[in-house]
């Protein structure tokens, strides 16, 4: 199955922007300020199903891109949390973002805004023109099956969309018709529930019009049934979550459990049709086949951005940014290391759980010889991403890798379901226990018996849950979120604080982290010295520091000994994490300074800005 990157959806960008260009010249620039680049009018863009396709692809394709999910939606909003920081010093960009020191000039949280509007316009656009075309009540069987579709993708990308603007900002201005129809351009925010009240109505229509994955194709870069059911899911536990409100407080509505009871509901229908999606048996398979442009038969990830193109419009940057550091001189090219994973993150992981050494890496290539050597406890990077995995690889300096972004997962919808069902009974069902542990004993795949006791009570099974997703989707931008709709990003930062002190430390419960450890090369890769435990595969980071006797051969490596070196001290503690954090601010992104201006004082900033 080709990738989509040599498949229509990206390679026929040049025909993408022809939905702005439609649009009265005057309405582009409140989002998108950017000159038309077709002279289409509306009827030629929507005169058939072929023409109607090239304008949804429109819409896909502000999801991707240097200022989309290629790079700074993916990665540099989610962080920093307990989970993992931004790594260099704090700056006006990507380091201030992730400090939570955002000045009203930083144009990573100004180009995203506009891009993420561009989509809902052309969005906007494509949910208007599409239902009136001729072909979509009176066409035939194909062609009104393909404009419904089209229909159901364009509300469903809207409200992706949405999303990110409200999880991200809060109260936004949310218009539901193209520009050239509202007679306002600056419009009022609008109350962020409303919104998304909309949405998920939206949402409930689409996934009537949407095929199955089946019905639809094999891969995952274009929206399905089961994409709308799962965004519907996730955007009913944000609309019944905490968020900061212009009150400066972190609240929820009082009828949270109505929103919880749709999530129940989408889940339930998703765990049932396992024909279209499940887990894969392997939590590195999941990660190897995206990497690697393969096609997964169990279709895990339902919903993936695609990349593709080589630039920054439209492909995307993850394994050249993220993963472990690689050299330009090694076979696999330039880049990695922008993200350093957070000691207390590489220890909530138990030993034998499969997916640490999938979510973090603790090594780099630095040498034409292609040779891992190991890093130091407070520079692990990310490793779903990984540059060295490319299958086929980039050599060189190579920014855009091709990766497409998982949006969305099976195992997303399995403990959302698990979620949402202990709010509404007040405890967890064995339904609900057995969609926790089914996640769980993937984890352990080999060592299904350490999975430990599963909670019955509320409160305990909720903190497994929240623990749960803390594993299982690092550095998928979902941490922050999750944490934001709990109410508890604030007490998990301090936490994660708290955590790092007592390894530097090594005091209970990291009072066996090894000081340093000690490894050589087989081969390209590392081998560690275990003591007593020989095997080439074992490792030493549960134990306390293991000397090989002798050590000729051997190199040393600072494990917990390097946060006492490290410049740590009790207010900015590991390289300055989360360090400007302020509870009833940070929760939301200030409005850059170039949109307040355009909207002459009818735009509220964000409390605390």
């Amino acid at each position: 199955v080709q990738h989509m990157k040599s498949n229509n959806l990206i390679s026929r960008s040049g025909l993408l922007l022809l939905t702005c260009s439609i649009l009265i010249l005057q309405s582009c620039k409140k989002y998108t300020e950017v000159a038309p680049v077709s002279q289409y009018s509306i009827p030629d863009a929507f005169s058939d199903p072929s023409n109607a396709f090239n304008a949804l692809i429109g819409v896909y394709d502000e999801l991707q891109g240097d200022n989309g999910y290629g790079i700074r939606i993916s990665m540099y909003y989610p962080y920093d949390t307990d989970e993992a920081i931004v790594s260099g010093n704090i700056d006006n960009g990507r380091r201030g973002v992730g400090r939570y020191q955002l000045l009203l000039t930083n144009s990573e949280i100004s180009n995203p805004f506009r891009q993420l509007y561009r989509g809902i316009e052309k969005a906007n656009l494509c949910i208007e023109q599409i239902p009136l075309m001729k072909q979509y009540t009176s066409g035939t069987d194909a062609e009104k099956r393909e404009l419904k579709r089209l229909h159901g993708e364009a509300l469903t990308l809207r409200a992706q969309f949405y999303m990110e603007l409200i999880r991200n900002w809060g109260d936004v201005p949310a218009p539901m018709v193209p520009a050239y129809k509202q007679p306002e351009l600056f419009i009022p925010q609008a109350n962020r529930d409303s919104t998304y009240d909309k949405l998920l109505a939206d949402l409930a229509a689409a996934k009537d019009l949407l095929p199955w994955r089946t019905e639809a194709g094999p891969r995952n870069e274009r929206i399905t049934k089961a994409a709308a059911m799962a965004l519907r899911a996730r955007i009913a536990l944000a609309r019944g979550g905490f968020s900061l409100r212009a009150n400066a407080k972190m609240e929820r509505s009082a009828d949270f459990l109505k929103y919880y009871q749709i999530t129940k509901q989408e889940c339930e229908e998703l765990m049932a049709r396992r024909d279209q999606h499940t887990l894969n048996p392997s939590y590195s398979d999941i990660w190897r086949k995206l990497t690697s442009f393969t096609y997964d038969p169990f279709g895990e990830i339902i919903f993936e951005v695609g990349a593709g193109g080589g630039n920054g419009n439209s492909d995307s940057r993850m394994g050249n940014y993220d993963g472990p550091n690689m050299s330009n001189a090694s076979r696999f090219g330039a880049g990695g290391g922008g993200i350093v994973i957070l000691p207390n993150y590489f220890y909530a992981f138990d030993s034998v759980d499969t997916r640490r050494d999938v979510t973090i890496t603790h090594y780099q290539v630095t040498s034409a010889t292609n040779i891992k050597s190991q890093r130091r406890l407070g520079e692990l990077n990310t490793g779903k991403y990984r540059r060295d995995w490319r299958n086929p690889l980039l050599p060189g300096t190579v920014l855009n890798v091709g990766y497409n972004w998982s949006l969305i997962r099976f195992s997303d919808v399995l403990l959302m379901y698990a979620e949402a069902v202990n709010e509404i009974s007040g405890a967890p069902t064995a339904q609900a226990i057995a969609a926790f542990e089914e996640v769980r004993k993937r984890a352990f795949s080999g060592n299904v018996a350490l999975i430990g006791t599963t909670p019955t009570t509320k409160s305990g099974f909720f903190n497994a849950i929240v623990n749960e997703r803390f594993l299982e989707f690092g550095h998928e931008g979902i941490r922050k979120f999750d944490l934001l709709r709990w109410n508890l990003l604030s007490s998990k930062i301090a936490e994660a604080r708290a955590n790092i002190q007592l390894i530097r430390d090594r005091k209970a419960p990291y009072d066996r982290v090894p000081q340093y450890i000690y490894w050589k090369n087989t081969g390209e890769e590392i081998q560690f010295f275990a003591g007593t435990n020989t095997a080439a595969t074992a490792q030493p980071f549960w134990r306390p520091t293991q000397i090989p006797n002798p050590a000729t051969g051997w190199t040393r490596t600072d494990w917990g000994q390097q946060l006492t070196t490290a410049q740590i001290d009790s207010k900015q503690l590991w390289e300055g994490m989360a360090s400007f954090f302020v509870p009833g601010k940070s929760e939301l992104f200030p409005f850059d300074q170039a949109t307040i201006t355009s909207y002459q004082g009818k735009l509220k900033q964000n409390p605390g800005y």
